[in-house]
């Protein structure tokens, strides 16, 4: 047993000790990817990025991907300087670069680029913007079902960090992750500013009761598209969905838990603030969903 691990713990894979990076428009080898300490995302948080996952040579769910980093890089007034087909080219060029066919890991980071001078001010980044796709051999490896605490930390409301922005800017969620682990959990179960469930510092997050399946109302968490396509799979195959707001005492009786996310895909919860969730382990509808997902991202990759 893993006394602690997290959502994205991977088979180590030495190939990625040699892996090749993109860098605004060229490949280079891993020692030799750099941005400026100038840069607006080093110094500021100012970028949007995206994690896609590679299988059978396709990348799953790509448009909805795209749509959502141009949609957000239209949201904080950033001009990626490049068109959807350009951008996937671009991630395509970084495949075939690293000989990736499947069970890969993309990250595509914009940000507003290197600054002139120090300060916050957009306008001192005149050099934009800064591209990068960062390619990984990955494979999801959980030696348990996650554990999660409740922290106090709240995903932001749409007036100050809307969190359906897949922002650079990830400090209130590594607080939350900090805490998680200090209680003693891999993950922290974050509230909304209601006091109901939300989400994880780093996933979205379901509990199953009685045969329904609930998730937020989606009003404060990221916009998953994991998240979606679970919620459209369970409407398409009879399993009854909400989204809703719930409360902790709603969770701790759960039958079950799992995160959804483009890593893990659906990550099974077994406790949450020391209370065991169900049985502990994988349950039979995140099973169900697990595989209905599988025929999903193969026929989208076929």
């Amino acid at each position: 047993m893993i006394d602690h691990q997290t959502t994205h713990q991977a088979e180590e894979d030495i190939r990625n000790e040699s892996i090749n990076i993109y860098v605004n428009g060229s490949i280079v080898p891993k020692n030799e990817a750099v941005v400026s300490v100038y840069d607006s995302g080093f110094m500021l948080g100012d970028g949007v990025w995206e994690g896609l996952r590679l299988y059978n040579g396709t990348w799953a769910f790509l448009d909805k991907h795209l749509d959502r980093l141009f949609e957000a890089a239209l949201a904080i007034d950033l001009d990626i300087g490049m068109t959807p087909d350009q951008v996937k080219n671009a991630l395509l060029e970084t495949q075939i670069a690293n000989q990736m066919t499947t069970d890969a890991h993309a990250r595509l980071m914009i940000t507003r680029g290197p600054k002139t001078r120090p300060f916050q001010h957009p306008s001192l980044s005149q050099n934009g913007p800064t591209v990068v796709i960062i390619m990984e051999h990955s494979k999801p490896k959980l030696g348990r079902p996650i554990r999660l605490a409740t922290v106090p930390h709240l995903r932001g409301l749409p007036m100050t960090q809307d969190p359906k922005l897949n922002s650079h800017s990830k400090l209130n969620c590594i607080l939350a992750c900090i805490a998680a682990e200090k209680a003693g959990a891999d993950e922290g179960l974050m509230l909304d500013v209601n006091g109901f469930v939300n989400t994880t510092n780093a996933c979205n997050f379901f509990i199953v009761r009685k045969g329904e399946v609930w998730t937020s109302t989606g009003d404060y968490c990221m916009n998953g598209i994991t998240r979606q396509k679970v919620i459209d799979l369970c409407r398409a195959n009879g399993i009854p969905v909400f989204e809703r707001n719930y409360s902790l005492v709603d969770t701790y009786g759960a039958d079950e838990a799992f995160l959804t996310g483009t890593f893990g895909a659906q990550t099974p919860v077994g406790e949450i603030d020391g209370r065991r969730i169900g049985t502990g382990e994988l349950g039979p509808i995140t099973t169900r969903i697990r595989e209905l997902y599988k025929d999903l991202v193969a026929q989208e990759c076929a």
